[in-house]
């Protein structure tokens, strides 16, 4: 899995990824009804703040966001199945 820096997508492609994000996801705001530009400044705040990354899988050839910790764990179990 390779992880992508924000700001080497053109804005519309990293846009799209975004929203993809929040549509799939289905993110929880509680009883507060939450607009969807709301939710992609949120999601930019979290990448800029290095929260969240994006990550490329050229196994599946998908793009997706993951926290940080689900990226970690991920290199961790990857690396532990390459060493036996």
């Amino acid at each position: 899995m390779i992880e992508i820096p924000p700001e080497r997508l053109p804005e519309g492609t990293l846009r799209a990824v975004i929203e993809e994000y929040i549509l799939r996801e289905g993110t929880d705001y509680g009883n507060q009804e939450v607009n969807l530009e709301n939710k992609i400044s949120q999601v930019r705040r979290q990448l800029n703040g290095g929260d969240i990354v994006i990550t490329f899988d050229p196994v599946t050839e998908n793009c997706t966001l993951l926290t940080r910790h689900q990226l970690n764990r991920y290199q961790q179990e990857q690396l532990a199945a390459e060493q036996g």
